[in-house]
């Protein structure tokens, strides 16, 4: 079975996900305030040894790196927890009892946060998510997002969403220049893949003008993927969305009006300590 390191908290068990407005659009309007009306689960996905932003990984892990004196982690905790998440499973590998420890010394941020180990071995996306499967036993959408990623994407927007397309996966994307990008057809149907850098295009489905569009590293997945995730040991969950997408429904969401910065590597590390635009997003956030 799967390992659980948990930090235990007197949480009331909420159950529902009361209140949702739908919509219909692919945009994402901005909020201004909390949302406190939703219970939902979510994984930050943590493991990775951040070979790009050495050498200051050589003695800490990416997620604890500081962006303006706060943590790539805690700026993603208190983001989720802001759009109604209360239960959070974090993966480790690199430096884990330093995340650990991190968790402990925040008294898990007021929410209730679990550790899915991988110290033994590296899971990649798909590995790690499957490996986590157990924290996600009531069968509701949850959120997947990387611990690298700052934006004020619309969260609460975005789940409307899913539930009311009820498609498998839904992939948060956003026009803005990357080296991979998804291919969509007009409906957002997920139906390629492609890398702008070697050419190489993956498709589920053949299709004359695609639209390309770059992932944000957020989903909302629904439980019932893992039953159809043949893969074992360390995966791509990319893989798994190209294969799953001939016979289910993978969408995407553009969020095109929304700030998004991925700190991926040290030289984007000086402009972020000085972007006034990722301060906004830690006011607004960080309550």
């Amino acid at each position: 079975m799967f390992p659980k390191r948990v930090t235990k908290l007197n949480i009331p068990a909420r159950n529902v996900v009361p209140g949702l407005k739908k919509k219909s659009t692919f945009a994402s309007p901005n909020r201004s305030e909390p949302v406190d009306t939703l219970h939902m689960k979510a994984m930050i996905l943590a493991a990775g040894i951040g070979t790009r932003l050495r050498p200051l990984t050589l003695e800490k892990p990416k997620c604890l790196v500081e962006v303006q004196g706060i943590s790539l982690l805690e700026h993603t905790i208190r983001y989720l927890k802001f759009f109604g998440v209360k239960e959070i499973v974090i993966n480790v590998h690199h430096f884990a009892d330093q995340i650990e420890q991190f968790i402990q010394n925040n008294n898990s941020f007021g929410i209730h946060i679990v550790m899915s180990d991988e110290r033994e071995a590296l899971l990649d996306t798909g590995g790690g998510l499957v490996n986590a499967g157990w924290f996600f036993e009531d069968n509701k959408p949850f959120f997947l997002i990387a611990s690298d990623v700052i934006t004020d994407l619309d969260l609460t927007a975005l789940y409307a969403w899913h539930l009311k397309h009820d498609p498998l996966v839904t992939l948060a994307v956003k026009q803005r220049p990357s080296s991979r990008e998804f291919l969509f057809d007009p409906d957002h149907r997920l139906c390629g893949w492609h890398n702008n850098v070697t050419g190489e295009t993956r498709w589920v489905k053949e299709i004359a003008s695609p639209l390309k569009i770059a992932f944000s590293t957020v989903h909302v997945i629904d439980p019932r993927l893992f039953g159809l995730v043949k893969e074992t040991g360390a995966f791509s969950l990319i893989d798994v969305y190209l294969r799953l997408a001939r016979e289910n429904v993978i969408l995407g969401f553009e969020h095109n009006d929304t700030q998004w910065y991925e700190f991926g590597r040290i030289e984007n590390l000086e402009g972020l300590n000085r972007s006034v635009e990722i301060s906004d997003i830690f006011r607004r956030f960080h309550i």
